[in-house]
Order: C-alpha cells, then structure tokens, then sequence
C-alpha cells in the first residue's frame, strides 16, 4: 500500500486514527502494531511473516545482550545478532546479484552456469535490518533499556510511517515516547499538514517529472544529444528528491499525528556547497547511521590520512550497496566517497573561495553520479554522461525532439522545484515571521494556511485519480 494511494487517504488513514484513539493509553501501542502489519501484509504475506521472526528474534537477543553477566558474553550475543541480521538482508537482497557475477566468471572459463531460484525482494528490508541492528547496538552500549514488552518493540521495527522507506530511527531517539507520547488535535492537524506537503512533493512534482526521466533513460543513448541529455538528468534529479523527501515529510507527518517526534530527513540538499554539505542535508538519518556504527567504529578521523580516507570508502562501498545490489550503484556509491576524499585534501581550500560555484560544482557531481544511479548498467550510465558533455554524436542518428518532453506542465513545476528546493523562500518566510509583519499576518495566517493545505489535498487526489504512474523509488531499499 502506498501513502500516495486514495485507499491510504481516504480509508485505512482514517480508520488507524480512529482505532488509534479509542483504544486508550494502554492498548495503543498494541492497535498501531497491528496495523502496520496489516499495511505491509498488504503488499504480501510472506515478507510479513519475516518482519515478524525479525521482531522476535531481535527481541530476544536484545534481552540476551542486556542480561549477558560480562562484556564478552554481551559482545558474542551482539556479534550473532547482527550476523544474523545481515544474513537475512544478503540472502533476501543480494544473492542474485552474488550469482550473476559468478555465473559471468565461471562464463569466462567455459564452465556451467549455477542457477538459483528466484527471490522475491522485500520492500524496506534495508531500513528495517538497520533498525534492528540500531536497536540491539543500542542495548550493547547502555545507550537504552532491551524493550520489555514484546509489542512495543515490534512497533518499534514495524511502524506503518517508516517502515518501507524510513527516516531511520535508532532506537534510543524514540524509545520514551512509546510510554510517554500524546496524541492532540493539535498534533494531528500539524501532522496533516506535513502528511500533505509531503504527498504533493510526491504526486504533484515527483511523478510529474518521473515521466521525461524515464522516456529519456529508456532511449538508446544515440538518440540523445546534450540538451535531451541534461533535462533526463535534472527532472531525474528533481524526481528523486521529491519523491523521498516526499515519503520522509509523509512519514514525519504520520508520526506526528500519533504523537511521536521522528528525526528531519532532508535539509534541502541541493542547496550544498560541497559533497561533504551535501550529504549532510540528504537522507540526514543514513548518514547519521553509517557515522555511528560503521566510520566511527572503524575509526573514523582518528588514525590518519590514510586510515581515513580508507574508511570513507568503505562507507560510500556500503551506502551504494546498502541502495541497490548493482555495480552502479556501487560506483555511485565510490563516486561520492572519492569527492569526499578531494575535499579533504587538494579541494579543502579551494571550495570555501569559490562562491557561488561551489554549489554549481556541487551540483554537477551530485547530477553526474544520479547518472549511475539511474542507469541499467555501467555501459549506458557511462555513454549517457558522454552525451551531456557533448562526446558521442551521431550525426546520422535521428534525435527525438526536445519539445516532445518539455511540455508546458513540466516547465511550470521545474521552475517552482528548483526555487523550492534551494531553501531561499524558506529563508525568506522566516524572516518575515520574525519581522513585525509576520507577527501581525500571523494572527490571520493559520487559517488561512489550513485552507491552503486542503486545496493541496483536492489538488493531489484529483492527480491521483488521473495519474496511473505512481511508484516509491525508495520502496526498492
């Protein structure tokens, strides 16, 4: 079931709420528990029954780890926890990609393919193996108490807002609000109203630009020439941004409508003037969560030059693979971690001199590596960057029109994304709040932003029911 879906809007939203608040203090944990698992059975029961083992499982071995008499006994029970996760993520995620590559080796050496069967991917198994592992990390390093109530910790893993495509929560940011949350009116017409910025970052701008991005990177790259080539890349990039920023203010929004506070994902990333910047602004909680459990442990800054360049390597190695079991996404992933080395060291004093190009160089990195990505494969991500650049023409190649992409539609909102998405009217009403103006405004402006957020509303059902294209990019992860 997605968010961006009538039957979430006008059916199962409503009813979790309703259930939600009748079922009191005591059962309501109990009552979201069972309704997340209703929303994920939605998209099959088979990749329920394995969030439910993982709830289980994880459960126990947080005890184990808590009650463990000394630090080694707790570090062993650690060590299979997480084994055990990772297992369960690999087998799931990457055993197809593991035999593609094998089967291409034992190819070179003529020997017989290896087939396996099939697994069907579950969606968010990524996010929901980190917060597991978040979880019992947590408990090892005394950051938190092992939940005791089964149920809790099962909302915990599987709450219905975060569940698919995050933010990722560790455990310790949310664990008192289990007990100890209030759900108000208030908190929920706050929460509505990022629900629907949220859903018309997704379904109004997202999908809007899904349609140019995808007919562009479906073409065989001879039919591409520059100019086709960058508006691919930038709606591609607009496309992206909206649609998971989209599901994180979704997902805040939801949160808040049961009175629990979830992390900020987003920070207007392309905004950045550097990588460094920028991954301090994009998909905030994965960053936040490869810092703690994976640079620091590795030792982050801690042991030169070299140990720490190595270590951002191995980081931007996971985080491309934690996105995709594919070799672009490994490059893309690589792509980063060399720009985050370059600004560490012949870059360092260079980017703060540049201005306003340091966003403009920003930027192009952050577009030239959406590329890999995007693409199906190494071979077409790297003909298509030749052909932003102008390398590759085929003159006798017919190209398909530029206008045939760029409709009327698609201007309009690429120029309202692009101002949106660099944070400068944010900025702007800010101040304006702070100034006597905003002080006088504000005692008219709430209803008349509550009236606006439910013109949004009608605006994104009627897209609903007219768009048929309608997916999550992040489902995937």
């Amino acid at each position: 079931m997605l968010f961006s879906s009538l039957i979430f809007l006008y059916a199962f939203l409503p009813l979790v709420l309703l259930f939600g608040w009748s079922a009191g203090r005591r059962y309501r944990n109990h009552v979201l528990l069972i309704m997340s698992l209703l929303f994920y059975a939605w998209g099959g029961v088979g990749s329920t029954l394995i969030v439910i083992l993982s709830i289980v499982f994880n459960y126990f071995m947080g005890r184990a780890i808590h009650a463990a008499p000394e630090e080694k006994k707790a570090r062993r029970w650690l060590a299979f926890c997480i084994t055990g996760n990772l297992l369960t993520l690999c087998v799931i995620k990457y055993t197809p990609f593991v035999f593609q590559n094998l089967n291409a080796l034992l190819d070179l050496f003529g020997m017989n393919e290896i087939h396996v069967a099939k697994i069907k991917l579950i969606p968010g198994i990524s996010f929901f193996t980190f917060h597991s592992i978040s979880y019992v990390v947590d408990i090892y390093r005394k950051d938190s108490e092992p939940q005791k109530d089964i149920f809790t910790m099962g909302l915990y893993m599987a709450f219905f807002p975060q569940l698919i495509a995050g933010p990722i929560i560790r455990y310790h940011e949310i664990a008192s609000q289990f007990a100890n949350r209030t759900v108000t009116l208030t908190g929920i017409a706050e929460g509505m109203k990022r629900f629907i910025t949220g859903l018309t970052k997704k379904v109004v701008f997202s999908n809007t630009f899904a349609y140019p991005a995808d007919k562009i990177f479906a073409m065989n790259p001879g039919q591409i020439d520059t100019p086709l080539a960058w508006l691919g890349i930038v709606c591609y990039s607009l496309h992206i941004y909206c649609d998971f920023a989209g599901y994180s203010d979704m997902a805040i929004g939801l949160g808040k409508m049961f009175g629990f506070t979830f992390p900020e994902n987003f920070n207007f990333p392309y905004s950045a003037k550097s990588i460094q910047d920028f991954w301090h602004r994009w998909h905030m909680t994965l960053s936040r969560w490869f810092r703690d459990y994976v640079y620091i442990p590795l030792g982050g800054n801690r042991g030169g030059t070299f140990k720490t360049y190595r270590n951002l390597f191995i980081v931007f190695f996971l985080t491309g693979l934690w996105h995709g079991a594919s070799w672009t996404m490994v490059i893309w992933g690589l792509f980063h971690g060399l720009f985050l080395v370059l600004e560490r060291g012949v870059l360092k004093n260079i980017l703060p001199k540049l201005f306003i190009l340091n966003r403009v160089y920003t930027l192009l990195v952050v577009m030239v590596a959406w590329v890999f990505f995007r693409s199906s494969d190494l071979t077409y991500a790297l003909s298509y960057i030749g052909k932003m650049f102008g390398a590759g023409e085929n003159p006798g190649v017919p190209v398909q029109p530029f206008s045939l992409f760029l409709t009327y539609d698609v201007i309009g909102l690429l120029f309202i994304a692009i101002v949106l998405s660099t944070g400068w009217l944010q900025t702007l009403a800010e101040r304006i709040g702070q100034s006597g103006i905003g002080k006088i405004a504000g005692n008219i402006g709430r209803p008349i932003e509550y009236t606006a957020t439910l013109c949004l509303l009608v605006i994104c059902s009627l897209f609903l029911v007219r768009q048929g294209y309608n997916p999550f990019i992040y489902f995937q992860f």
